[in-house]
């Protein structure tokens, strides 16, 4: 959308996500301020490690704020001393209490992963993975006091792939957002949108991943470990036990045929194309795969260092 309009615009996001989503905007607009959430002590040694988006907005000379928590009276004199006409929130990772949602001249506007109502809450990417949703997108909506419950203004779809992983499926996200909220922001100011109350109908709840998920259980049939496996790629990666050890299987494909009577687990097959694995119903190929403590490999780099012939994965 093409407009001269330039909007006094707060943002507050801490993942990758919400990165390109402020690039969009300091390009078009006026950052008045970057609120991301306090640096966090990660990897070894436990040094504290900035948030992507503090990173951009640092890069940029943007103003950084990092309140631990909003309902400090410092943190919502900040907010109102902008004079913002939005604050936009895209995965922010602090509750926003209504005081904070009242203060800038057209609200609170968040980019949420999915297509509203279906997954709210924190995982909606991987969620719709697992549950074999053909597509998902974003949303623009206006924020209000319950957890991604308030009126939709935009939205945008994409088809979920049988090559994606929650990887490739985030990064069109974050594109899509980006490029969507520039466009409804404008429409907000000229009072070009219409606001749609979400419906009751087809709510579900992303719930936060666990690294207990992770675990495969080839009981299961091949088309919801293939969805396990895709779904929790780049964390915490699908994983299963070989001799005992962490076995991280990073992709896999569905083959076809099934193999009546096979234990869950069992190797049917190890070639330089693939490790076939019979499920409860149907096999799985797995494509690349790591052990505990070493890089990842494609499946014919790791069979020439492990023999699989009649192996068995573990079962949770």
């Amino acid at each position: 959308m093409s407009t001269d309009l330039s909007l006094r615009l707060g943002f507050a996001g801490t993942p990758e996500f919400a990165v390109p989503a402020l690039e969009a905007l300091r390009k078009a607009h006026r950052i008045c301020a970057v609120f991301t959430q306090p640096d966090r002590p990660a990897g070894r040694g436990q040094p504290l490690h900035e948030s992507p988006v503090k990173a951009l907005a640092t890069l940029h000379g943007l103003r950084v704020h990092q309140p631990t928590s909003f309902k400090s009276p410092e943190a919502l004199e900040t907010l109102r001393g902008l004079g913002l006409d939005a604050l936009v929130v895209v995965a922010y990772g602090l509750i926003l209490p209504p005081v904070a949602l009242r203060c800038p001249k057209l609200g609170c506007i968040n980019i949420h992963a999915s297509l509203l109502p279906r997954w709210r809450g924190a995982a909606p990417i991987q969620r719709a993975i697992l549950a074999g949703d053909a597509n998902t997108g974003v949303t623009i909506m206006r924020m209000d006091e319950g957890l991604d419950t308030g009126p939709i203004l935009s939205s945008r779809a994409i088809d979920i792939r049988a090559d994606d992983t929650a990887k490739t499926v985030h990064d069109r996200l974050a594109w899509a957002g980006a490029d969507l909220i520039g466009e409804t922001l404008v429409a907000l100011e000229l009072g070009r949108v219409r606001e749609v109350p979400q419906p009751t109908e087809g709510v579900t709840y992303a719930e936060k991943i666990t690294k207990a998920e992770a675990l495969i259980d080839w009981r299961q049939d091949a088309v919801r470990v293939w969805r396990r496996v895709r779904a929790f790629n780049p964390w915490p990666i699908a994983e299963t036990r070989l001799n005992g050890a962490q076995l991280r299987i990073w992709d896999a494909e569905l083959r076809a045929g099934a193999v009546p009577g096979t234990e869950p687990g069992t190797v049917l097959a190890a070639t330089h194309d693939g490790i076939d694995v019979a499920c409860g119903t149907g096999v799985l190929r797995i494509l690349r795969l790591q052990l505990a403590g070493r890089k990842a490999l494609l499946a014919g780099e790791f069979i020439t260092g492990q023999r699989l012939d009649g192996a068995r994965f573990a079962a949770v």
